[in-house]
């Protein structure tokens, strides 16, 4: 195994950079498939959320792979190396492992212990599963990752305050009031529906506001998102209203409907809270659209068309990266912007306090660390015992070998012997070479497995003289799902076992 990680978050650089250095879908696909063309590079996917890029790799040259990765990056990001670099942060093998392992339970969210990672982490494995870039290791890694996420959120409180990005970012603006009480009656206007949209939508839902618009590019997502609040049929320009089942507005009719995003510059007077999170790369809505629907709000207030829940203040959260509302609202009297960068600082207030509702007890935290130390020891164990089984293989076939040219020569001495005297001789001797070969082949896989076993193979293809050429055959035929002995592997790269300390760079 040489996994290698190159990347940045909001831990490691200010949101100015994380802004400039985000990549829209297809700018990650060419980053990954660029990152495979790269000669240390033999598999390959990336990790891209709103407040993190991660590249991935499976390299066999340490300082080749950091250098290479880098470059891409900053090439892709058109963030210049230089600039880039002092943000950067590397991570390899264990460390590496240790690194999306922490990231999968939400450890190094920018709100601890939220769950959507895990989509997002599914969504890199498709990533490279779609380009035939994330062979066996990247396979094997990123679904352990979601297993050890799985296990961390149902053996722990870690997510016990039901936190995500989209309900810290209701907190900010809610401010001391709760969210349900500060939300109910008001009407939203959500831009986008993908996942972060919709969960802000659901959010939104529950918490209590008695309009809710979904604004989208593609019209066809924005119907199914409110129809699936609603449990009815939301057209552009159609209400849907229904009794809403559960939280703390259960009871209340919650209207919902869908519009086109052309249309979110008529929407914007009557919105009292508006959430956006798309994948534009340019301003969604800018300070003069922000003002001009400010203007008109005052005319809807002064004419009585504001609505009994109408706020003084208009309620941004922007969720995008790449910004979706221009910085400058945070300047414009009537409006209340929170967005990424703003809660990067709430939540680095917040980060110490041991009990707080934008995170999960101390006990729970020391907890998952300890289930992510133990799965990264379970993982290093099981991709070092992976490495020797090619050698393995290549002795059981060569042995196999021995057996069919003594069975053959035995033919020619003894013509006389029939079928089953043949047959019973045949399953004797293998019976033999099997029995020789397992008690030291099952202890070479287990010590294979422990630190520093890497050398176990060499040992064992020196002791019996196996043709190196056999064992990589094994080991490309395990790379492609089929090994000569039968058996089906993962496609991938075989691992390459190298010093394992590296850090940041």
């Amino acid at each position: 195994m040489s996994l290698l990680v190159v990347g940045l978050s909001h831990r490691s650089a200010p949101v100015s950079v994380l802004e400039r250095a985000s990549l829209a879908a297809d700018q990650q696909t060419k980053l990954v498939q660029d990152s495979l063309a790269a000669e240390p590079a033999t598999e390959a996917t990336v990790l891209a959320t709103c407040n993190r890029i991660e590249l991935y790799a499976d390299v066999d040259k340490f300082h080749a792979g950091v250098a290479e990765l880098s470059t891409l990056l900053a090439q892709h990001t058109g963030v210049g190396l230089d600039e880039l670099t002092p943000y950067l942060y590397v991570h390899y093998e264990d460390r590496a492992v240790h690194h999306l392992f922490s990231v999968a339970c939400g450890l190094d969210s920018m709100v601890v212990g939220e769950g959507q990672i895990l989509g997002q982490i599914k969504d890199a494995l498709a990533l490279g599963q779609e380009l035939h870039t994330a062979g066996r290791l990247l396979n094997d890694l990123f679904q352990q990752a979601l297993r050890v996420g799985k296990r961390a959120h149902s053996e722990t409180g870690i997510d016990k305050a039901g936190q995500s990005l989209v309900t810290f970012g209701l907190e900010q603006l809610a401010g001391a009031t709760p969210v349900a009480d500060w939300a109910v009656g008001r009407r939203a206007l959500v831009i986008g529906a993908g996942s972060m949209s919709s969960l802000a939508a659901a959010t939104l839902a529950r918490a209590g506001v008695a309009e809710l618009v979904i604004a989208n590019r593609t019209l066809d997502r924005a119907r199914r998102l409110a129809e699936s609040l609603t449990g009815q049929g939301a057209g552009a320009d159609v209400v849907a209203d229904a009794p809403r089942e559960d939280g703390p507005a259960a009871g209340r009719p919650l209207i919902a409907r869908a519009v086109p995003r052309d249309r979110v510059p008529d929407e914007l007077p009557y919105a009292d809270i508006v959430v956006s999170c798309t994948g534009a790369t340019g301003l969604v809505l800018t300070a003069d659209m922000l003002t001009e629907a400010l203007g008109r709000r005052a005319e809807h207030r002064a004419a009585g068309a504001a609505g009994p829940g109408a706020a003084e203040t208009v309620a941004l959260l922007d969720l995008a990266m790449p910004r979706d509302i221009d910085a400058a609202a945070h300047r414009v009297a009537g409006l209340r912007l929170v967005d990424i960068e703003s809660l990067a600082e709430a939540a680095a207030t917040v980060s110490d306090q041991p009990t707080t509702s934008a995170g999960p007890m101390a006990a729970d935290v020391d907890q998952v660390r300890a289930i992510v130390s133990a799965e990264v020891a379970a993982f290093g164990a099981a991709q070092r015992a992976a490495h020797i089984t090619p050698t393995v293989v290549a002795l059981r076939t060569m042995a196999a070998d021995v057996v069919a040219g003594e069975i053959a020569r035995l033919d020619g001495r003894l013509p006389d012997l029939d079928e089953r005297q043949r047959a019973e001789i045949t399953q004797t001797v293998r019976r033999v070479v099997d029995k020789l070969l397992h008690a030291p082949t099952v202890r070479v896989k287990q010590l294979a497995s422990t630190p520093g076993g890497a050398g176990y193979a060499d040992a064992l293809r020196e002791l019996f003289d196996l043709d190196p050429q056999a064992v990589a055959a094994v080991s490309r035929a395990d790379a492609n799902g089929t090994r000569p002995d039968g058996g089906v592997g993962r496609p991938g790269a075989a691992a390459v076992q190298t010093d394992p300390k590296r850090g940041r760079a």
